[in-house]
């Protein structure tokens, strides 16, 4: 609900490069339903800890302003590859994979950063929703008393933080999520492990 609504106003500025997107999202259909079929079977410790390590790697590279990518021509197959394993990681830990679209999308695609963010929104939309048909019937009850407040809660801050995105420069914001995504490996590794 929340990358479909940031989807939409991301859309109306023009910040989603949609046959990229398109192709990014589609490759990672199959293997997120494949790895949300999956799921149960995994380790949950071993599969946060790769999350991890992708996460830190990749907000170190994205701090390097010599990781840019070229910004001309992205190739089909890269696009295809990058979401590939975007799709199999978002199924397999259940997690929509903005933490990940975005730095693939920058580093790997070479896209710009609010390109890059609109753009992960079409993914993330794509990708979960693949993931969740996978996970449907598995068990598993759906608790609307959290997830309806928190749905709520978190698209009036998607708006809220897209209006602050819009005065911040894309290098800056580029860096400021870089240092969130290191933030984020930190806590979620310290949270597998206690």
């Amino acid at each position: 609900v929340t990358s479909a609504t940031g989807l939409a106003a991301h859309a109306r500025d023009g910040n989603v490069a949609w046959r990229t997107g398109v192709r990014f999202a589609a490759a990672g259909i199959i293997p997120a339903f494949l790895a949300g079929a999956a799921t149960p079977a995994r380790t949950a410790n071993a599969a946060v800890s790769a999350a991890c390590g992708r996460c830190a790697v990749a907000a170190v590279r994205m701090l390097r302003p010599a990781a840019a990518v070229a910004r001309h021509g992205i190739r089909p197959e890269k696009a295809a590859a990058a979401g590939a394993g975007l799709g199999a990681v978002t199924g397999f830990l259940g997690v929509g994979g903005g933490f990940l679209a975005v730095p693939a999308l920058v580093d790997v695609l070479g896209l710009r950063m609010r390109q890059a963010v609109g753009t992960s929104l079409l993914v993330i939309n794509v990708n979960s929703l693949a993931a969740l048909a996978a996970r449907t019937g598995t068990g598993g009850d759906l608790r609307w008393a959290v997830i309806g407040p928190f749905a709520a809660a978190a698209v009036l801050a998607a708006w809220d933080g897209k209006r602050l995105a819009a005065k911040i420069s894309g290098g800056t914001l580029q860096r400021i999520f870089a240092f969130v995504l290191l933030g984020v490996a930190v806590f979620m590794l310290a949270d597998a492990f206690t």
